[in-house]
């Protein structure tokens, strides 16, 4: 028997084969003491064997092959250019050892000409484990599915959760009971999707936000992908990611997944959370300046649309840097004859009508009120009534008489010549104009899947990248349609939602909050009337939604009277005094036992401080607030609590509790077993309070 070992401080991973086979995952949970007999362990792993069942159980290995009578869903479906199947079974080769905590696994069929390469690495400090899979042929084949390393699901969970959504609904979490078969997902839109997150959390039972087991998955692509939970008919679960099948159209002799990111805590859903948020952003993000704050963002789309006048945008640029802007973007409608949706895209040349001097009087305007300046693009779209399509209609993905989307067409990508147009184009922007950011938007869904899509497109961010590394880049799509790890290794920042709605935001951000960092979330202070859904909400609910992550405004500032600036500007002092030890923070969801709240406790690495976002969403049931417990307090530690909005919440309270009127001081104990009392609040409402260790 063969047996490999991964740990970190929290847990281990143990991976086992017999007979030269692809090795099984034997176990995955709490840190095992280093002296575990991983034989024995291997060999307490297995179940026994009744009637109606094989004389030998099939292996659930890291890539579950057909050959061995494997009753699931295979890792790897792959055909001849000729179309006949390729059935391997694949036998020991060598390991590697890239790294004190890398493992290559490589395995090969000599019949089929195949080799098979796992590689699996830990992080000790963010408890990431990452997986990947390659397939390489002596001879062309067809790829129909490949899945990264194959992980066990656990046997002591009830129910799973994944991500649904749609364009302002992004990030709903959808709860599926675990029963026989296969709980498939599968997104085929060609970007990460709105409708299709790559996530998935197996929480063991009884498991909450702050407590129990959890297992958590994300597969960093930023294409179609699949994913596969599935019990076997033994009892035994599997969890598949992969590209979505068919994405490879040519054959070829080498294809590799994605990475898949994975990680177990026994605390909770907060454990796997704070994992995820944490390698995001100390391992993946690459910003520009990473010593300067992230600057509080102002970005013009909801004042003006495609109504851009020099005067205008001029007015409201000095008012939101009044009010503590300190980046303007200049959104859609500043290239070609770009006055509404139909039209100019793929024309990256200045619309003279409308800038006849060109960007440079407004970027020097916005540069000398304090701020930087940022612009709009969306490169890898196309409308038909534009220069480029009746110049290069053959640059167009898919066929000619495809259903448009938003009036628009995809480029194809995978085209070297479409990307050395994209980057002549943009390069030629950059370089002419003191640009520091760009929002990169991505507005309908590809006609067909295609894996070289991506890749291209990742292929004209980095060399773009190369060529401008001062640059931040704003991955949208539509608001939250591509975010993923594969995408976030080459931009700085998400668009999350194009609702302002605080009360949407409210959810989403909370819900995103297990997988993404506050630094790289976008959230804006919208409109009083909100364009997307018609609500009306206040100036402070807007505003400390926004403060929960990468700030910034996006609405008219005209439209503001004096109490809702005054409002506005004290908000964005109190981020811009927190932000910088609030964007390294763990985001602790927090488990309320009021269903109208909705809260969020944000920790600073040391533990030292803290900041309670408790929003509520709804009218309680009940008349006074149920008490919030806190997490992860030091139980013998006091903490001095104050409560930053109390003057901004004006609601039923009719009362004194303690909070309302002054600081109190009490055990982290206290603060997590009996929990804050708040005051009563109306609906769309937040309270915010500071929390000090003494």
């Amino acid at each position: 028997m063969q047996t490999w070992r991964l740990d970190t401080t929290r847990q281990t991973l143990v991976l086992a084969a017999r007979e030269g086979r692809l090795p099984e995952i034997v176990y995955w949970a709490d840190a095992l003491p280093m002296n575990e007999d991983l034989g024995a362990l291997a060999d307490a792993h297995a179940i026994d064997r009744s009637g109606g069942m094989l004389d030998a159980n099939p292996d659930l290995s890291i890539c579950p092959e057909a050959s061995r009578t494997y009753p699931g869903h295979p890792g790897l479906i792959a055909h001849g250019v000729d179309g006949s199947p390729l059935l391997p079974s694949f036998a020991f080769q060598r390991e590697a050892r890239p790294s004190a905590d890398a493992l290559d696994l490589i395995y090969s069929d000599e019949n089929l000409g195949l080799t098979y390469t796992a590689r699996f690495a830990v992080d000790a400090a963010t408890h990431m484990i990452t997986a990947e899979a390659a397939i390489e042929a002596t001879e062309p084949m067809r790829l129909h599915w490949l899945a990264a390393p194959v992980f066990p699901a656990s046997q002591h969970s009830d129910h799973m959760t994944d991500f649904a959504g749609r364009w302002c609904r992004e990030f709903q979490a959808v709860e599926t009971a675990w029963s026989p078969g296969q709980r498939v997902r599968e997104n085929r839109t060609g970007r990460t999707g709105h409708e299709h997150f790559p996530g998935l959390i197996v929480r063991g039972r009884g498991a909450t936000n702050t407590g129990g087991d959890a297992h958590a998955f994300h597969y960093g692509w930023s294409g179609g992908h699949r994913m596969i939970a599935e019990e076997l008919p033994d009892g035994r679960r599997q969890i598949q990611f992969g590209h979505a099948p068919g994405l490879e159209t040519a054959p070829a002799t080498s294809f590799r997944t994605a990475t898949l990111y994975a990680t177990y805590s026994p605390d909770g859903l907060n454990g796997c959370a704070t994992s995820f948020q944490s390698h995001l952003r100390d391992r993946v993000l690459e910003l520009p300046a990473p010593a300067r704050p992230r600057p509080v963002h102002y970005n013009c789309w909801e004042a003006v649309y495609f109504k851009h006048d020099l005067a205008t945008l001029k007015d409201i640029a000095t008012r939101a840097a009044a009010l503590g802007a300190e980046r303007f973007v200049l959104d859609d409608g500043w290239f070609g004859r770009r006055d509404d949706d139909t039209t100019s895209l793929g024309d990256w040349d200045i619309d003279r009508r409308k800038w006849p001097d060109g960007l440079t009087p407004l970027i020097d305007h916005v540069r000398a009120s304090g701020m930087h300046f940022g612009l709009w693009f969306e490169p890898e779209m196309i409308n038909p009534t534009s220069d480029l399509y009746r110049a290069h209609s053959d640059w167009v993905l898919g066929p000619a008489d495809q259903t448009l989307g938003r009036r628009q067409m995809v480029l194809d990508m995978a085209r070297p010549d479409v990307r050395a147009h994209l980057f002549e184009k943009i390069s030629g922007i950059l370089d002419a104009h003191e640009i520091d950011y760009v929002k990169w938007d991505h507005n309908r869904v590809l006609p067909l899947p295609d894996a070289a899509q991506t890749r291209g497109t990742y292929a004209l961010l980095d060399d773009l990248r190369q060529r401008f590394p001062a640059v931040e880049i704003e991955s949208c799509a539509s608001g939250g349609g591509r975010i993923d790890v594969g995408i976030l290794s080459r931009t700085h920042r998400v668009w999350l939602s194009d609702s302002n709605d605080a009360l949407e935001r409210l959810r989403i951000q909370h819900d995103a909050a297990l997988f993404l960092p506050s630094i790289v979330t976008g959230s804006h202070v919208g409109p009083r009337h909100c364009h997307t859904s018609g609500r009306v909400h206040d100036i402070a609910f807007r505003a400390w939604v926004a403060a929960q992550r990468h700030m910034g405004f996006e609405m008219d500032p005209r439209e503001l009277d004096a109490r809702e600036e005054a409002v506005l500007r004290r908000v964005t002092e109190w981020y811009k005094a927190n932000r910088d030890w609030m964007h390294r923070a763990r985001i602790l969801r927090l488990d309320s036992a009021d269903p109208a709240v909705l809260a969020e406790q944000q920790l600073a690495q040391d533990g030292a401080r803290f900041v309670v976002f408790a929003g509520t969403q709804d009218t309680s049931t009940q008349i006074a607030p149920r008490p919030l417990r806190l997490t992860e307090l030091e139980r013998d530690a006091r903490y001095r609590l104050r409560l930053v909005s109390r003057d901004m919440a004006p609601g039923p309270s009719r009362g004194m509790p303690a909070l309302k009127n002054d600081d109190i001081e009490t055990s982290g104990a206290w603060l997590m077993g009996h929990g804050v009392t708040l005051p009563c609040v109306n609906p769309c409402t937040m309270w915010v309070l500071e929390g000090e260790r003494l």
